[in-house]
């Protein structure tokens, strides 16, 4: 059976601070594959077209001297401003979806794409399976501000997420990620078994 016709597409979603990037490895540990959307992203801003779309529609400052994309200044731009926000995930977005489509097709077998805005976006179609990643605010709060986010952009980016409690109502599945290591790794050890003995379903 190919690996291309032998493919489990999952959602590994969860708000700012939940632990979507812990979660992410310990999935790869127990043999799931996991592309990051944010590193697809930072790919993305250094293609030419990108770049050139950009330069067009938010102008030449969000360039730094040596030509990259000043991804802070992008963020300032869009950020309070819905229409260029809307604009930016336009033209990020399907892109994104293509290199998860593609990396699939490399890997087979069960293949998370971990992205924060599924259920804000109406994805979750697109994947046979969606995992939310929980933690309660005060929880993800403490945690972003450990790692260095303010307080006012750890506001700003949960104000643009939905509600955990009710994505909860929405995933598939949910690794409450606000506890030990220890509980989390237990989770998604047996998350991980069941998503491979489901693998067979869609070949």
């Amino acid at each position: 059976m190919s690996k291309e016709n032998c493919i489990l597409r999952v959602a590994l979603t969860g708000n700012i601070g939940s632990g979507k990037s812990t979660v992410a490895r310990l999935l790869e540990k127990y043999g799931v594959s996991v592309l990051d959307a944010d590193r697809v992203v930072h790919r993305l801003l250094e293609r030419d077209e990108v770049k050139e779309a950009l330069v067009r529609k938010l102008g030449r400052e969000v360039l730094n001297p040596d030509g990259s994309v000043n991804r802070r200044a992008v963020a300032e731009r869009v950020f309070g401003n819905p229409e260029l926000l809307r604009w930016l995930e336009s033209l990020l977005h399907p892109k994104v979806y293509e290199e998860f489509d593609r990396f699939c097709g490399e890997r087979g077998g069960v293949c998370a794409l971990e992205a924060a805005l599924v259920f804000e976006k109406g994805n979750q179609n697109r994947f046979h399976y969606t995992v939310l990643v929980y933690a309660p605010k005060e929880v993800a709060k403490k945690r972003a501000l450990q790692r260095g986010l303010s307080e006012e952009e750890f506001e700003r980016r949960w104000s643009r997420q939905m509600d955990p409690e009710k994505k909860k109502k929405l995933a598939d599945f949910v690794v409450d990620n606000s506890g030990p290591l220890e509980e989390t790794e237990r989770q998604v050890r047996e998350l991980a078994r069941f998503l491979k003995e489901q693998l067979g379903r869609f070949c």
